[in-house]
């Protein structure tokens, strides 16, 4: 994949102000609430902590029943910024990188892209990733590293299809239309790419 073109735990936060304001009874009792890919699950159990974590495709955050909607808004982006960051600082080893591949396989490709090597390699540097279908090989770039990790899996998922599909036809792109991040990922790695071509200005000098 050329370069021009995601479970950790966000550790249990403490919510003091989320606990101020009551909720009517009704609202105190367990529920989940979807919102794209993030489910908010209420817990009377819960009264002064918030966390989150990643299940699959999806994020949950467990909040205090109580919790006001504007309170929910507010943790939910608190939360997701606190999980983003912690898989920036997380490196993916190589067999973890198979483990994701094997998981990605089965959930988008229905299990028939099956890898015999998946690794992280340090001569890549215009590409995102490869693939050798003669060989069944996916190569990634380190540079990926530190990015999150729907970023990876796009990548990974991009060369999973190339073991299906060797070009970039209509049939290609039909194999990565289930993965609901595949704009944001893409998105997110131009944003690298422009980032680069950007120029290095000159420090300031003190006069």
């Amino acid at each position: 994949m050329p370069a021009d073109p995601s479970p950790g735990l966000a550790g249990e936060t403490p919510a003091r102000s989320a606990v101020r304001k009551q909720r009517s009874p009704a609202a105190q009792q367990p529920r989940a609430s979807v919102t794209s890919a993030v489910e908010v699950r209420r817990s009377t159990r819960r009264s002064r902590t918030v966390s989150a974590y990643r299940e699959g495709d999806r994020t949950i955050v467990l909040i205090p029943a109580r919790m006001s909607e504007a309170e929910e808004q507010r943790w939910v982006g608190v939360m997701l910024d606190k999980l983003a960051a912690q898989e920036s600082r997380r490196v993916i080893g190589d067999s973890e990188l198979a483990d994701r591949a094997e998981r990605l396989s089965g959930q988008y490709l229905d299990g028939r892209a099956r890898p015999a090597s998946v690794r992280w390699v340090t001569n890549q540097n215009t590409r995102w990733g490869s693939c050798t279908p003669a060989e069944g090989s996916i190569r990634l770039s380190h540079r990926l590293q530190g990015m999150p990790e729907y970023v990876i899996d796009y990548v990974l998922l991009h060369e999973l299809a190339h073991l299906l599909v060797p070009g970039h036809g209509p049939r290609f792109w039909r194999l990565l239309e289930p993965y609901p991040r595949t704009e944001r990922a893409r998105g997110y790695l131009e944003g690298v790419v422009a980032a680069d071509r950007l120029p290095h200005l000159p420090a300031a000098r003190e006069e």
